[in-house]
């Protein structure tokens, strides 16, 4: 299977939501011809075409200009994708990979979000993969709760001061609001899953 690019995916994902049906859609109701409406926003009848046939994904600024012209929110544009059951499908070569932290030089762990395109979910997937290192690993917390399952390796992971040793097949789940943190203590993968808190 071809790996797709960032690009590809951008476009797979937010096509998924049908932003030029739903910019037809509005502009026919409002009896609106392309060459007014590129009037209106600043646009080129051409551009808007493209948006409408799919050929273009809008950017933010483009549509805000569309949605003032039609004093309308951008909500519009991305509410009811469809009133599709929920079911999203994310291919291994299709995720993108991130540190721990934005420009950390020597990230504890990478990690991936494994349903990023699922909307509106009841918790988050990663996978998480981790080198050796040492030393106390920064800690960090979140509302809600984490279940945390090694898949491969060794993960030592922080809780309320005291570290525990996990290994693979070995998990735990722990309220996430208090501070923990974690490190690999050989070449790692874990199966980490988060969730919002109980109201």
């Amino acid at each position: 299977m071809k790996e797709e690019s960032s690009e590809e995916t951008l476009h797979r994902v937010l096509g998924e939501y049908n932003l030029g049906t739903k910019l037809r859609a509005l502009r026919l109701r409002k009896k609106i011809s392309l060459v007014d409406l590129g009037k209106h926003t600043g646009l080129s009848a051409s551009m808007l075409s493209q948006l409408e046939n799919g050929k273009l994904i809008p950017t933010l600024p483009t549509l805000a200009r569309i949605a003032m012209v039609f004093d309308i929110g951008l909500e519009y544009f991305f509410a009811d994708k469809q009133r599709k059951k929920l079911f999203s499908v994310v291919r291994g070569t299709e995720r993108m990979r991130f540190p721990d932290r934005a420009g950390n030089p020597r990230p504890n762990y990478f990690f991936e979000v494994l349903a990023f395109s699922a909307q509106e979910k009841g918790m988050q997937g990663y996978l998480a993969e981790f080198t050796a290192s040492e030393g106390k690993p920064e800690e960090h917390f979140h509302e809600g709760a984490e279940f945390f399952y090694v898949l491969t390796g060794e993960v030592a992971i922080l809780f309320e001061g005291e570290e525990h040793i996990l290994a693979a097949g070995d998990c735990v789940y722990f309220d996430s609001s208090e501070p923990h943190g974690y490190r690999g203590l050989m070449e790692s993968r874990a199966l980490v899953v988060t969730t919002p808190p109980r109201l």
